[in-house]
């Protein structure tokens, strides 16, 4: 659905993107991440039409982003970082309008808009302007336009930003849902959960390039594993430390009664660990295994990178 080589994009001495490759399959989930200032919102202002690149070519469903804006346009459903309703019409008026425009029928705009307002809670409001509602009923109301039709490809930018739980479960549900019927979905957020529950594939983009890529899984894998050690006594940590540097793949940690490791991820289990430990005598009042988290794996990805 989405296929991006070599993306630069320069403002002056600025490079927002620099190189940036990119391929997003039909029918998939793909989590665009990274810091602040990175080029995420860059690359999909391409990828949607709204900025053309310095170099370099993409596509979307295969048309060109550059040559075929009109073509790109018909595939694509976008909701941008910041609101874009108009503030002088209600909420209700505001879905309906953008129904009538995507050729929905005038019948099937109003009950279309009626459904989601009411699946968002937005129905209490449905007829009161827009310059009333609050900034998280105003995201809610231009996120909810984003799936008035179905798109091939729906690019939200930050979707869930300043929503309350509820909304943002909302909206994960949403959006599971679309993915489930085949619509290919490109999401940038700086919520790390919400990429690890809703991406097949996530995309690490540092200073305008890809740094990392592939499933939430293989990333957490290629970090490798951490076992935490709590002895009893604090004189038995620097003892724990040598059980637990068989498997360890840098030096032990110890902070008072605490040892931890890194370790290959699927090398050790916890019986191995409580096993070594009981072997060598040691008493221990806490010992976990865990696979690093999305959020560990985005910092150290993006750590440094220049």
């Amino acid at each position: 659905m989405i296929e991006a080589r070599d993306l630069t994009k320069h403002y002056g001495d600025v490079h927002a993107l620099d190189g940036l490759d990119l391929t997003v399959p039909a029918g998939s989930v793909c989590a665009l991440l990274g810091p602040n200032g990175a080029g995420k919102t860059t690359a999909v202002r391409i990828l949607t039409t709204l900025a053309t690149p310095s170099s370099g070519r993409a596509s979307v469903g295969g048309y060109d982003v550059v040559g075929e804006p009109h073509r790109v346009r018909e595939l694509i459903g976008l909701a941008g970082q910041h609101a874009a309703v108009d503030d002088d019409l209600t909420g209700r008026e505001n879905l309906v309008i953008l129904g009538l425009m995507l050729h929905l029928g005038r019948r099937a705009a109003r009950r279309r808009a009626d459904e989601l307002l009411e699946q968002f809670d937005l129905a209490p409001a449905a007829k009161r302007l827009v310059k009333t509602y609050s900034g998280g009923m105003r995201r809610r109301l231009d996120l909810i336009a984003a799936f008035l039709v179905e798109p091939a490809l729906l690019v939200l930018d930050e979707p869930t930003t300043g929503l309350d739980p509820r909304s943002r479960q909302e909206i994960w549900t949403t959006v599971a849902g679309r993915a489930a019927a085949g619509t290919t979905v490109l999401l940038t957020t700086q919520y790390l959960e919400e990429a690890d529950r809703l991406a097949d594939r996530v995309v690490i983009v540092d200073a305008g390039r890809v740094v990392a890529e592939g499933t939430p899984d293989a990333l957490k894998d290629e970090l490798g594993a951490r076992v935490d050690v709590v002895v009893t006594n604090e004189s038995d940590a620097a003892a724990a430390a040598t059980t637990l540097e068989r498997w360890a793949t840098g030096p032990p940690e110890i902070d008072g009664t605490q040892v931890s490791v890194s370790v290959p991820a699927g090398i050790v289990t916890l019986p191995d660990v409580v096993r070594a430990l009981d072997a060598d005598a040691l008493a221990v009042a806490d010992v976990r295994l865990r696979r690093p988290t999305l959020d560990e794996v985005f910092l150290d990805r993006t750590e440094g990178v220049k």
